[in-house]
């Protein structure tokens, strides 16, 4: 608890944690991250403040042996690293009797690491939250903790390609570790069905929320907005952050430079949000998903889908011809629309 809330840079929760349970200040999340990790790497100085002078150790190592220091290094939060520095803050894993300033990547964890074994898992409360072409996502329970899980439908099991797609999504998110990315915990590789279990974020995903509640103040999008920026497409329970949840199409791709072409699959993904250049096959680079982030936020802001009056192939085919979505809203600066 007392992470989220240093998360959300919540001091009075912060502090009245701590004076309940001082103790608190040490504590650690999946990646083995104290309060004082978040914090630094948001640049929550008033956080930081506060667990330092609680007794929170500056130099604290997470499960990649970062430090506080060197997240807010790498953030880039000036101010944040001013102040780790006051209190002795050191940077990246230790060499000697010092720490070296220079990054640290994250292990590969073994298979052994994040294998579960399917009797710890509880579906006894379980319901299902989410539905696909290869099978459901259902809240769960595992060591007593909620948990989402993508169970394989028992028809599909036996199927090359399902299971194919299955191992390269555990293989994907088994190396990804950011705030905006939804925590993989683990997956059920050796028997059936199998599954894929993540942190769970009880506000759902942004097209239920969008459709439930209709459009979204122009802070609030705006704000949304910056997160899909970071690539998330999750809510957390606040409402207030997106996390990416899905990496079931996604590509491990080396990009020398910035103006790279991909040579990709063409019409890979959602119809409504596609790029001209992926539905006509053409190559393409990063530009494409700057489209589909213009149509996610067109989304939030309008309350309906981009061409809301066709269906996504032929939303995608008149994207294609050059249309661009009618703005109808007047809930939000016209910069927006830029």
């Amino acid at each position: 608890m007392i992470l989220w809330h240093a998360h959300q840079n919540d001091i009075g929760a912060v502090r009245k944690l701590l004076e309940e349970d001082g103790s608190l200040v040490h504590a650690r999340d999946y990646d083995n991250r104290t309060p004082l990790h978040v914090a630094s790497l948001h640049g929550w100085i008033d956080i930081a403040k506060c667990l330092l002078e609680s007794g929170a150790d500056v130099n604290t190592q997470d499960r990649w042996k970062n430090t506080p220091l060197a997240d807010a290094e790498g953030a880039k939060k000036h101010t944040m690293i001013e102040l780790l520095k006051s209190y002795g803050g050191l940077s990246y894993g230790q060499s000697g009797s010092h720490f070296e300033p220079k990054p640290v990547l994250p292990p590969l964890p073994n298979k052994c690491d994040w294998e579960i074994d399917p009797s710890e898992l509880d579906f006894s409360s379980s319901n299902i939250i989410g539905k696909g072409s290869f099978g459901e996502i259902l809240k769960a329970s595992w060591r007593g903790t909620p948990v989402a899980v993508k169970r394989i439908l028992p028809s599909l099991s036996d199927d090359k390609l399902v299971i194919q797609d299955f191992r390269h999504e555990v293989k994907v998110l088994v190396k990804l570790r950011h705030p905006n990315v939804v925590q993989f915990l683990g997956a059920v590789t050796d028997k059936k069905p199998l599954m894929l279990i993540t942190e769970y974020l009880r506000g759902g995903d942004l097209h239920r929320h969008l459709k439930e509640k209709g459009a979204l103040s122009a802070s609030t999008a705006t704000n949304f907005a910056l997160d899909i920026a970071r690539n998330v497409l999750l809510v957390n329970p606040s409402a207030e952050h997106l996390k990416v949840g899905d990496f079931g199409l996604s590509k491990l791709i080396k990009v020398q430079n910035c103006h790279d072409v991909y040579k990709m699959t063409g019409e890979t993904g959602s119809y409504r949000y596609m790029a001209p250049e992926v539905f006509k096959h053409r190559k393409y680079d990063k530009k494409v998903d700057v489209f589909s982030f213009a149509m996610i936020l067109y989304e939030m802001l309008e309350g309906d889908p981009p061409f809301s009056n066709y269906d996504p192939y032929e939303a995608a085919k008149y994207a294609a011809a050059g249309h661009r979505p009618p703005f109808r809203s007047k809930s939000y600066i016209p910069e927006l629309r830029e």
